[in-house]
């Protein structure tokens, strides 16, 4: 495309978002009015700094689409292939976490040990565990 067709369209673009913002001030005030207008700029300044250049051969060259799509095949493979390592269904013969079986943390006795000991009658052998079993006692918990 032509400078002189771009610049008329990124000049014509701009005026109607201006006119559309001042619409906005006065009907809904001066934020709508303001970012109105920051968008209204946009159409200009991608033309001053060439992006609209850009952008028009981008469109138009089955070349550039061939490269937006290897990119954005890359992307895709990469977020999978991220997507795998967390689920950790890496492909076969890749490293593999195992799975470490969930334990007690140390100095407390597991539930089963605690309803063993109260069945047998037997103090607790933790001290703070005998003093939780005698304030539920009072309170009329078992």
């Amino acid at each position: 495309m032509s400078d002189v067709l771009l610049f008329t369209i990124s000049l014509a673009a701009t005026v109607l978002g201006l006119l559309g913002s001042w619409a906005a001030f006065r009907r809904r005030g001066a934020a709508s009015g303001m970012r109105g207008a920051a968008w209204s700029m946009v159409p200009m300044a991608a033309y001053l700094t060439g992006l609209t250049k850009f952008l028009a051969d981008l469109a138009f060259s089955p070349v550039k689409w061939a490269g937006v799509a290897l990119f954005g095949l890359g992307a895709l493979l990469y977020v999978a292939s991220g997507m795998m390592l967390r689920k950790g269904s890496a492909v076969e013969g890749g490293p593999r976490r195992k799975a470490e079986p969930k334990s007690a943390p140390k100095g407390t006795a597991a539930k089963g040990e605690i309803e063993h000991r109260r069945s047998a009658g037997g103090p607790a052998a933790d001290p703070d565990l005998a003093e939780i079993e005698q304030i539920l006692k009072n309170r009329g918990i078992s």
